[in-house]
């Protein structure tokens, strides 16, 4: 679907022009004017193009011919070589020249003979990569030359060469061989040919040899006349081997170029009434061709000299024929005529640019032509209503024009084709694609295109504007033409005494239709902008500035692009002009912003630029004034709905925003239309916002996009238009089928957000919780408005009621049961309908028993009957149900449905107390049944009794006390209090000194005893010292309780309460030493622990960072601790260079990651038990021993913070007991363990800086998870090795400023 237009032309005269080349270092074409048979001097020019073609002369030297049977030397192969920086000419006669051009003596050359064939030369040509240079002599001898003119091999063309075909003839097509009778032609093989060539020469062929090299420069192959024989084409070998010869073809003449793809070998057959290009393999068989047409000043049969060269990328294949340079493309299997370029006659060259693969040189003997072109898609406007999909290919003297919206017909057909006078050259859509202009080599023809019931009819001829009639330069080549403004068309010609010139064409204007404008700016591009109002024109130019194209004078843009783009179009955002361009590297600019450097292809819509990527993705990004805040989507197509994977070497032909769809073309020249997700929800959030539900529903149908966006794009609007929308919906299915989609999600923050909204407003959205929302059910929401907009269509649209029912979250079956109930009352056939739809929306199970629920057995026996049910399984039940009173129905019914709660209400409701007693302890309903009889203290009484004996079994012990307290049974209540442990014994004494008769002083005794053992064991002193002293009268054991929880203050106030001074030496000073005995130890303990474990940790670290393979997996590499999971081979983990976090994470060798390495088994539950076991331990010399010691040493810092006020009031107290010496030392000691705990934090911990960096390790890595005990291993690695991020807060101690410390 793409054509070709030109993006520059120019043409440099000068008479005996006999070779050219291109010097692709400058971009420069390297020619030579002679030798001549008026003079045998050779003059070798440099010409360069800026502006205008300039040249100038880079050496000049006589070559007169050394053969006598030769009058005058012809240059027979050009070739500038990138390499060595100079220039060969390979001559006729024999002789290979070297010129060696140094830029530093102006324009002095070196000139050198490299070397001379006596028998002269036939044809040479340098291979691709200029490292052999192939010769025919004219003695037959092929000669194969290195870059240094060595001698590689040397072959001999023979007769014996043709047996290399291996092509073998028994008389097939003979019409000795032939079946001649009655039907013959109906049972003819059509595999076999009619008639089998046998070589036979062409007229025009001059005997002459060619040579063309395969693209990569390992294959050649050598066209020339077998002597009474035929013409063959031989293919070599770099090396010199014979590799195959072509088969037998009638006509085939000298003309030979084999494609740089390689696939394919081209050359002429000249049949009796036409020319055809037949290909041939490498084998030598024949492997299709096409038909050359003619071109305008004759037919191709009568054309002498046919000349063929392939341009480097495989994709154009140059014919010159008759002064003529056709320019063919294959796209689906058929050949396309793209360009007719007319050129002087005596033919000398093409040459097509080894690096820009759509630039060339055509050299004829008194003028050399230099032109570009781009592949370029003619396509109508993008922008609705009118976005028909218009798009126009040449093929010759026919426009196939077809508007995709309308006809999605594959070319290379169409739907409409208009053939023209002449070879056509450009093709220009105007206003709403109405009108479009074609420009050919013999004027331009406007046509009008009209629609009928928005399809497009074949175009009409509006105008025809012949370049003869009107006052234009003769001799002119005409390049492109676009639209300017409505119905105005501007065309761009050349003309060598004027050079670019610029032709205004108005269609308004029959009379004087074309004019030449006074304009010199050289446009090397342009492109059309469309908008509801109006239609412009714009150009670029060879520096990338950019201009509004006027009938007057152009106008400059403030806006341009840092170099020239062939492909470039504008848009207006906001009343912002922004230029998109692309240039033949792939890079994407939006005015002076890069925005991609893999782009191949692009469309601007009014709301989206699209285009496509080298990497096989389609991408939107969304238009703005800003070109900084033009966003460009990732690589990321299950993320991001901007962004779609496409086939490999996809690119973009139209868009039809109104169809919200793409046309691509696929490389071998199919087309496909996609609809992308971003342009189908973009399209169905403008419906929505147009409330055009009926089309937003059927794209969401269609496309398959979910249908809570209808209601989740504008909430406010869709319940505030819930009639309009059923009004437009109407089926009932289309109803149904949007009911049964709801779902609790918003899809427009989920699966469909609104990237420019985003955009636009970048608040983060902040992550919903998990738990229930106070506000209510977006379905429900929803289904109640389409009830009550339901409520008046009751008789059409009964099924959507019952569904809006159905489908809230949970489920109202009560309610649709109750609609069905009514039913049928009114209609009986109506309900069973209903019926019918609801048990086919819902479980017919679940529904019976929501109808029992209803107590409507009627009711449930309809809906049994939709079942599968045996009625000999329900009906007796319902009999049984008939049989017995209102209340006692309903609670057989609440019963058999597991309602219990319920069927309490009806036995109260029966005031069957003693029934409910038993059914409350049968369904442990205790709760329900206190509710029930709150104001009934009698039975309130019986059942908090059953409750608490209920408590009691479950060991519930707490509750019951708590119940059995509430009873006034404090015998009970003193008993589970007593069972329920240590933290209940102000609650146990409390209910023992309330029984009655009262317990004895010896029980009371035990009990407080055995409640003080208790505590003493829990360790809360401080309550048992309280039962000593409250109950036991032991002051002794009080104060010794007291001092043994560090509460020293108390012990001594006590003991002055109590009058015991006796008890502070014998008491308090004892439980001072015991306490500071064991503080002591446990502060030496601690900072002996400390300083072990911080040196080692430093020491597995440092060995971790200098070898972390060998550290990581040094412990496994062994034979005794290696596990189960790894193969022993010498293919195992540590065989591959990975590192262990590449490894884990799936980066690195790029292997497959689902098993970690060769011989390792899939790791199994057991292996990740066995690995945590490991880890847990944390043993010496394993990788999980550095976390065992962080952990270790968190924990011991954190209860050395946990004693820090216990010891601070042991301090206290030795100083109050006089005891200042072990004072000042418990507290030196104690400053000196929180000491080592700061360093150990600063040691031990990572800053926060490097928790950063860790997290954004983790961050980069991918989202692969291992498995078994190798989960286990990556979530230590993953974690930092073990590291919690958040250090132990460390305080200082406080000291006493009596010490003087």
């Amino acid at each position: 679907m793409r054509n070709l237009r030109n993006v520059r032309f120019g043409r440099w005269r000068h008479p005996d022009i006999t070779s050219a080349c291109w010097d692709p270092e400058k971009d420069d074409i390297l020619c030579t004017l002679g030798p001549t048979p008026k003079s045998s001097n050779i003059e070798l020019i440099r010409v360069s193009e800026n502006q205008e073609l300039s040249h100038r002369t880079v050496a000049s030297w006589d070559a007169p011919s050394p053969n006598p049977d030769l009058l005058v030397d012809k240059i027979v192969d050009l070739q500038y070589l990138s390499g060595a920086g100079t220039t060969c000419l390979v001559l006729e006669g024999g002789d290979i020249v070297t010129v060696q051009e140094d830029p530093l003596a102006g324009n002095g050359a070196h000139i050198e003979i490299m070397g001379s064939i006596d028998a002269g030369i036939a044809a040479a040509r340098w291979s691709p990569d200029e490292e052999l240079l192939a010769i025919v002599t004219k003695a037959g001898t092929v000669i194969f030359m290195g870059s240094t003119f060595d001698p590689v091999t040397e072959v001999t063309m023979t007769f014996e060469d043709l047996k290399a075909s291996k092509h073998v003839s028994v008389g097939w097509g003979k019409k000795e061989t032939q079946f001649r009778g009655r039907g013959a032609k109906a049972l003819r093989d059509p595999t076999i040919p009619e008639k089998v060539d046998s070589g036979v020469l062409s007229p025009y062929d001059g005997g002459e040899t060619t040579i063309s090299w395969r693209g990569d420069g390992a294959f050649v192959a050598i066209s020339a006349v077998e002597p009474g024989s035929r013409r063959v084409i031989r293919v070599y070998s770099r090396e010199g081997e014979l590799d195959s010869a072509s088969e037998p073809v009638d006509g085939l003449e000298c003309t030979l170029s084999w494609r740089p793809a390689g696939n394919l070998i081209a050359t002429v057959q000249r049949l009796e009434d036409r020319v055809d290009i037949v290909f041939f393999e490498r084998n030598g068989l024949r492997h299709g061709q096409f038909t050359l047409r003619a071109p305008e000043s004759g037919s191709a049969a009568a054309q002498k000299r046919i000349r063929l060269e392939w341009n480097a990328d495989s994709t154009v294949l140059a014919v010159v024929i008759d002064n003529w340079v056709q320019l063919w493309t294959m796209g689906n299997y058929h050949w396309y005529l793209k360009q007719e370029i007319p050129m002087d006659p005596n033919y000398v060259c093409v040459r097509w640019h080894p690096e820009k693969a759509l630039r060339f040189a055509v050299a004829a003997s008194d003028s050399l032509i230099s032109a570009e072109h781009v592949f370029h898609t003619a396509r109508g406007s993008c922008r609705p209503p009118h976005d028909i999909g218009a798009v126009a290919v040449i093929d010759g003297a026919i426009v196939k024009l077809t508007p995709f919206r309308a006809a999605n017909v594959p070319p290379p057909m169409a739907l409409y084709e208009l053939e023209m006078e002449s070879s056509v050259v450009d093709v220009a859509f105007g206003r709403q694609n109405q009108s479009f202009a074609v420009l050919h080599h013999k004027g331009v023809d406007v046509f009008e295109w009209r629609t009928k019931n928005g399809r497009p009819l074949k175009p009409e001829l509006k105008l025809k504007v012949p370049f003869e009639s009107a006052n234009i330069p003769e001799y002119h080549v005409t390049l492109r033409i676009c639209c300017s403004s409505a119905n105005k068309f501007r065309c761009m010609n050349y003309q060598d005494d004027l050079g670019h010139l610029q032709l205004g064409v108005d269609a308004n204007l029959p009379d004087t239709p074309m004019i030449l404008l006074d304009d010199q700016h050289a446009l090397i591009a342009t492109s059309l902008y469309e908008d509801d109002d109006m239609i412009e024109g714009y150009g670029q130019d060879r520096n990338g500035e950019l201009y509004r194209l006027s009938h007057a004078k152009n106008e400059m843009l403030p806006i341009h692009f840092q170099t020239q783009l062939p492909f470039f179009e504008l848009a207006k955002v906001d009343d912002v002009i922004v230029a998109f361009g692309l240039s033949r590297n792939g890079h994407m600019y939006a005015n002076s912003r890069l925005l991609a450097k893999n782009c191949t292809s692009f469309i601007l819509t009014p709301s989206h630029l699209i285009f496509t990527t080298n990497n096989h993705f389609v991408k939107f990004i969304h238009l703005a004034a800003n070109v900084d805040e033009l966003e460009v989507p990732e690589d990321d197509p299950e993320k991001d709905e901007r962004c779609r994977n496409v086939e490999r070497g996809s690119r973009l032909v139209t868009a039809i925003p109104t169809n919200m769809s793409i046309i691509l073309q696929m490389p071998r020249g199919n087309l496909e239309t996609i609809f992308p997700r971003a342009m189908v929800v973009a399209g169905i959030r403008d419906l929505i916002d147009e409330k055009s539900y009926e089309r937003a529903f059927s794209y969401c149908r269609t496309q398959r996009v979910d249908m809570n966006i209808l209601y989740d794009h504008k909430p406010e609007q869709f319940l505030a238009n819930v009639g309009l929308f059923l009004d437009q919906l109407k089926a009932v299915a289309h109803i149904d089928l949007f009911l049964s989609s709801l779902r609790e999600e918003d899809v427009t923050k989920t699966m469909y957000q609104d990237t420019k909204r985003r955009k636009q407003q970048p608040t983060t959205l902040t992550p919903e919780p998990a738990g229930p929302q106070p506000t209510s059910s977006k379905v429900n929401t929803i289904c109640d408005a389409l009830l009550k907009g339901l409520q008046s269509r009751k008789a059409t649209n009964l099924q959507n009621i019952i569904t809006a029912h159905v489908c809230k979250n949970p489920p109202a079956l009560d309610d649709g049961l109750t609609l069905v109930a009514e039913l049928m009352h009114e209609d009986e056939k109506l309900a069973e309908n209903a019926v019918e739809h609801i048990c086919f929306l819902v479980d017919v199970n679940r529904l019976y028993d929501h109808a029992l629920g209803l107590y409507k057995l009627d009711l449930a026996i309809l809906v049994a009957q939709q079942s599968q049910r045996d009625p000999r399984e329900y009906l007796p039940f319902i009999q049984d149900l008939h049989k017995l009173s209102d209340l006692r129905r309903k609670f057989e019914i609440d019963d058999h449905l597991a309602r219990r709660s319920k069927a309490l209400l009806h036995l109260q409701a029966l005031d069957a107390f003693d029934e409910l007693c038993d059914y409350t302890i049968k369904h442990i309903l205790y709760q329900d049944a206190l509710k029930l009889y709150r104001y009934d203290h009698a039975r309130l009484h019986t059942l908090t009794d059953l409750y608490a004996a209920y408590l009691e079994s479950t060991s519930a012990y707490r509750e019951a006390g708590l119940a059995y307290e509430s009873l006034q049974n404090f015998a009970k209540a003193t008993s589970c209090y007593s069972a329920a442990g240590a933290n209940c014994w102000q609650e146990c004494l409390f209910t023992a000194q309330q029984q009655s008769p009262p317990l004895s002083i010896e029980a009371m005794s035990d009990l407080a005893t055995n409640l003080a053992e208790a505590l003493w064991e829990a360790k809360d002193y401080s309550a048992a010292a309280s039962i000593h002293l409250d109950y036991l009268s032991s002051i002794e054991t009080a104060v010794k309780c007291l001092c043994k929880g560090y509460h020293f203050a108390e012990a001594i106030r006590l003991v002055a309460q109590q009058s015991r001074p006796d008890l502070l030496p014998s008491a308090v000073d004892v439980g001072i030493a015991e306490a500071l005995g064991s503080t002591t130890e446990f502060l030496a303990d601690c900072k002996g622990q400390l300083n072990a474990q911080i040196p080692r940790i430093a020491e597995l670290r440092r060995k971790a960072a200098e070898d972390p393979l060998s550290f990581y997996e040094g412990e496994r590499a062994g034979g005794a601790d290696l596990p189960d999971d790894v193969s022993v081979a010498a293919s195992s983990r540590l065989s591959t260079s990975a590192s262990l976090f590449t490894r884990y994470t799936g980066k690195g060798a790029g292997g497959s990651v689902g098993t970690v390495g060769t011989g390792v088994s899939r790791a199994t539950s057991k292996n990740r038990r066995r690995e945590e076991k490991k880890r847990a331990r944390g043993r010496k010399g394993t990788v999980y021993e550095e976390e065992y010691l962080v952990n270790s040493v968190r924990r011991l810092i954190e209860r050395v913070m946990a004693t820090k006020a216990e010891v601070e009031r042991l301090v206290f107290a030795l100083v109050r007991r006089g005891m200042a010496e072990r004072a000042r030392a418990a507290e030196a000691l104690m400053a000196d363990v929180v000491a080592a705990c700061e360093r150990a934090v600063a040691e031990v911990f990572p800053q926060k800086e490097q928790q950063a960096d860790g997290a954004e390790q983790q961050a980069q890595q991918e989202d692969w998870r291992a498995t078994g005990g190798d989960a286990v291993f990556q979530e230590f690695v993953e974690g930092g090795q073990g590291r919690k991020l958040e250090a132990p807060v460390v305080t200082g101690m406080k000291k006493l400023a009596l010490l003087g410390s």
